[in-house]
């Protein structure tokens, strides 16, 4: 898979860390920066970059990185086709793709350590969409709403 990978400065320190994760499990990465910590950056211009690579295709899912996660996954979920959360547990990370189809994973740098990060990255990246009847009808009526498909 080809994964996009952000952060702002929130969650530029652990940029790092979590590219070495993806290239590690082989997986190709469109990274989309922040390539210098800046302080005064903002979180959306990083998240709508990486929900249009996954919404536009050039990247099968995103990572985006900024200090609690939250301001991440609302600006992605702005975008058409994109499924975004904050998941800072095991259960949400792999079950976020497997029941809801998530397709861009947002962590808290400032709020759970590397290996934690780490392992979400793991789980979320091996995950794959059931297909379950209830979950592919609930997927549905997401995705009417924003008028995109899967």
């Amino acid at each position: 898979m080809r994964i996009a990978v952000g952060a702002d400065h929130g969650g530029f320190a652990l940029r790092e860390t979590i590219i070495e994760t993806i290239s590690g499990l082989g997986h190709d990465i469109l990274d989309v920066g922040a390539f210098v910590l800046d302080e005064k950056d903002d979180y959306p211009d990083y998240a709508f970059m990486v929900a249009d690579a996954v919404a536009e295709g050039r990247a099968d899912r995103g990572i985006m990185l900024c200090g609690s996660g939250v301001g991440a996954a609302i600006a992605a979920n702005k975008v058409a086709g994109v499924r975004a959360s904050v998941c800072h547990d095991t259960y949400s990370a792999q079950q976020g793709v497997e029941h809801d189809a998530m397709n861009v994973l947002c962590i808290g740098a400032r709020v759970i350590g590397d290996d934690l990060a780490e392992e979400l990255t793991r789980l979320f990246l091996s995950a794959e969409f059931s297909g379950d009847v209830r979950y592919a009808r609930r997927l549905n009526k997401v995705n009417a709403r924003d008028g995109s498909r899967d």
